[in-house]
């Protein structure tokens, strides 16, 4: 695979400090988001796959995760905050259009930055959007944690000791980037998790399918955390989607061959056959 420059930036929104990777050079600019807890080299490969391809990457860690500031105030933290912060972003490097990927809550917010700036959209790559269906299991799944960062702090404290003491240049890769979820500040985490849970997780289904830009939905089959039935509704709903299906929950991060594949094509042929001025929202 061909070698990319990579450098790290910093920027501020509302005098919080995040931070980003920026993967190799040009005009094609990629922006991809993390999922909930997780950090942005989460989508290293990835970027670096990416970039290889002539594109211009930056993974960002959003407010309340990996190097990035994490506030304890709930406020802070929503869908609509992390989209605006993938446009302040955009702005901060002088950016006017982006193709926009996201994985899990990342493909929320990925939809919710096409709301808020349609103008700004190149295209979008949404691994497993968090809708409908993923409502139940999602909360079923992340309750617990909440209720532990809240009432047994000295929990998360300890976890995030441990998980500092595994070098992690020592194992897999992503066994670290697990290591680096675990890596979690009890109040901010519960900030956090508060914040998306009692706020809005997504675009309505009306605002999802006034988007008009190029997109590619992916799907896992027997997800139990992302149903596949979400990503498939998010396809219909978009006017010009690509439904691809996952083989399982696992497949991109363990044999990503072909879905890299898959994602490099599509980043690629959203620049090489632009969207001839239509915007998100714009009538067809």
């Amino acid at each position: 695979m061909t070698l990319v420059s990579e450098r790290i930036g910093q920027f501020f929104v509302d005098d919080h400090r995040l931070e980003y990777t920026e993967f190799g050079s040009g005009d094609r600019w990629v922006v991809l988001v993390h999922g909930e807890l997780l950090p942005r080299r989460m989508h290293q490969p990835l970027a670096r796959k990416i970039a290889a391809a002539g594109t211009h990457v930056i993974t960002v860690d959003l407010l309340g995760h990996g190097r990035s500031d994490r506030p304890t105030d709930p406020r802070a933290y929503s869908i609509t905050a992390f989209g605006e912060q993938v446009i302040a972003l955009l702005d901060h490097l002088g950016v006017d259009r982006a193709v926009l990927g996201g994985t899990s809550v990342g493909a929320n917010v990925c939809l919710e930055a096409a709301v808020l700036a349609p103008e700004r959209i190149q295209g979008l790559v949404l691994e497993m959007p968090v809708l409908d269906n993923a409502v139940v299991p999602g909360l079923v799944a992340l309750t617990p944690v909440l209720g532990v960062s809240r009432v047994a702090p000295v929990a998360v404290s300890g976890l995030r000791w441990l998980s500092r003491r595994v070098p992690r240049g020592l194992v897999p890769f992503w066994f670290g980037v697990g290591l680096d979820a675990l890596d979690q500040r009890p109040a901010a985490l519960a900030a956090t998790l508060h914040g998306v849970f009692f706020g809005r997780l997504a675009p309505s289904s009306k605002q999802r399918s006034t988007i008009a830009v190029p997109a590619l939905v992916v799907g896992h089959a027997g997800d139990p955390l992302h149903p596949e039935a979400d990503a498939a509704m998010l396809a219909d709903e978009l006017g010009d989607s690509t439904f691809v299906r996952a083989r399982g929950p696992l497949e991109w991060r363990v044999r990503p061959t072909r879905l890299d594949e898959i994602a490099v094509g599509f980043v690629v042929g959203c620049w090489d056959q632009p969207v001839s001025g239509r915007l998100l929202g714009a009538s067809s």
